[in-house]
Formats: structure tokens, sequence, C-alpha cells
């Protein structure tokens, strides 16, 4: 019985995310669900939390990205960006701080999915590599 129920309380912050994905029924719901769909592909083991009276927080070995929801932009604050290689230029906010950078996605902003789910995998590769 323990098993179940500690079962049913690791689905709920994904429950929550989806109800705030639904809460939100425009352009920002559905950035949130792509970008939530994109981590998921790059990192199957991912966790998902609900932190911070509801934030969405994507772990594995640590924190890899948040996914804070305003009114003209969907914030994705990778914990140790500062640290990760950008190539393709996605690190768009945040980018004074000595540990985080951001990706500030806007209505009809095109995000380059191959590069995000590369910044994803180089995230948890340095989780990883800090848990040991």
């Amino acid at each position: 019985m323990a098993k179940s129920a500690a079962a049913k309380s690791d689905d709920a912050p994904s429950r929550l995310i989806d109800a705030r994905i639904r809460e939100l029924g425009d352009w920002r719901g559905e950035t949130l669900a792509r970008v939530r769909a994109l981590i998921k592909q790059a990192d199957p083991q991912v966790v998902e939390e609900w932190k911070w009276r509801g934030v969405p927080v994507w772990s594995d070995s640590g924190i890899i990205c948040t996914g804070e929801t305003y009114k003209s932009a969907v914030k994705l604050t990778f914990a140790k960006g500062a640290s990760l290689k950008d190539p393709t230029g996605l690190f768009n906010a945040s980018l004074d701080g000595n540990v985080r950078r951001a990706i500030d996605l806007h209505e009809g902003d095109a995000l380059n999915e191959g590069a995000f789910k590369t910044l994803i995998k180089a995230a948890v590769t340095l989780n990883r590599s800090k848990a040991r």
C-alpha cells in the first residue's frame, strides 16, 4: 500500500504541470507543453517537480531547468547554464550571472529543437558529473 501511495505522489508534479498547461490555454501553454516534450525526449529519465509555489522543474541528478510562465514569455532557466556550451545562441536572458542562463520564448518565436535537446543533454551530463 505504501508503494502505491508513493507512486501517486510521484505523479503529482506531472499532474500539476498538466493543469498549468491547460490553465494557460494559449501560446504559453502550447510552448510549455512543447518544451516539456522535448525535455522528455532528450532525457527519458527526467524527473518532473513542482517547486516554489507553482514552477515546473525538470531534474536529473540536479535541476536541469525550470519553466516559468509570464504574461509575455515562457522562461526556461538552466540552473548551471553558465557552465554549458551554447554554440547556437539559445540563451538570450540572464546572461550576466555566474551560474544560471535562460531562454525567453515569446509568442511566435521558433525554437531550434535539436539545439535545445543538445543543451538538455549537456545539462544532464554536467549534473551527473557533479553528482559523483
